[in-house]
């Protein structure tokens, strides 16, 4: 790390020379949002964007988590050329989406699709927060949605991992009927023996948490995520209580019973495969295969 070579002095002088000077490569150091320690970025991203430093989990982008997580050319993504529209003729809406979708390269805030973890094959859905704060629109819902009823008819489990700032406002209702939707795809896959886990990562706050985020077999969170629904002012207005300082953390969730656990990045992928593995079943050819919800989690 170079934190190992260079003073902290040293560090800011130098990051003030690469701001300024031309034959820097752009984009080559970052610098963690908690600690201000630099690195390269590539020594950031082999890390899984977690500080060497701090342990600070920074975002990760919906094509990273999945690269980082799928066995190699498993993945197949899933309705990928859904795009918004403006169903309540929102002012300069879809020039803000067309903005995101130019800076992340991404349709939308969610991708969804099916692939291998370790030779495990499971439906999925990731959500990046920098397309609209990974807000919860109407094709934000109906692709989750239609994940849900593929892992259904596929009889396969199904891998969430959630980020956003809630419900979208420029579609209004429109946007809040998504939980509704996404909830009753659950339920049916659900009533059949489907398999879900939820992973909230920062942050996960509104509808979002109030819906799908919330409904999983397992729900796990990564460390220090944000998860709740109402904001703290807003809470600490009506109840007219100070809330604690860790509140609507994943720590906080945890201590309440809203968590099942909370999960290092590192650590991620080797407890999905071993849930994957733990609720499989071995059927005869004349079976239907399925995922059993009996037993519970093994340390």
């Amino acid at each position: 790390m170079l934190k190992k070579i260079f003073s902290r002095d040293r560090q800011k002088g130098m990051s003030e020379e690469w701001q300024t000077n031309d034959n820097v490569p752009a984009g080559l150091m970052t610098k963690c949002e908690r600690c201000n320690e630099i690195y390269y970025r590539k020594e950031m991203e082999k890390n899984l964007f977690v500080c060497p430093n701090c342990d600070y989990h920074h975002h990760m982008r919906a094509w990273k988590r999945i690269n980082s997580l799928f066995d190699e050319g498993s993945f197949e993504e899933w309705d990928a050329n859904l795009e918004t529209t403006n169903p309540l003729n929102f002012p300069d809406y879809l020039e803000k989406v067309k903005k995101d979708q130019e800076k992340t390269k991404l349709k939308e805030a969610v991708v969804t699709g099916k692939g291998t973890i370790e030779g495990y094959e499971t439906a999925f859905a990731v959500m990046d927060s920098r397309f609209r704060m990974g807000s919860m629109g109407s094709v934000v819902g109906e692709k989750i949605a239609r994940a849900i009823e593929r892992a259904r008819e596929l009889n396969i489990p199904f891998i969430i991992f959630t980020a956003s700032g809630g419900a979208r406002m420029q579609e209004g209702v429109l946007s809040l009927m998504q939980m509704a939707k996404t909830s009753m795809a659950i339920k049916r896959f659900s009533d059949e023996g489907g398999f879900m886990i939820s992973i909230m990562t920062h942050p996960t706050t509104g509808g979002v948490t109030a819906s799908f985020a919330s409904l999983g077999d397992y729900n796990f969170a990564e460390p220090g995520a944000l998860i709740g629904f109402a904001g703290r002012r807003v809470i600490e207005q009506t109840t007219r209580e100070k809330l604690p300082k860790d509140f609507q953390t994943a720590e906080f969730l945890l201590k309440h019973g809203q968590l099942d656990r909370i999960v290092h990045r590192h650590d991620i992928k080797p407890l999905l495969v071993n849930l994957l593995k733990m609720h499989q079943r071995t059927f005869t050819s004349e079976q239907t295969p399925f995922f059993s919800l009996e037993g519970g989690e093994q340390d």
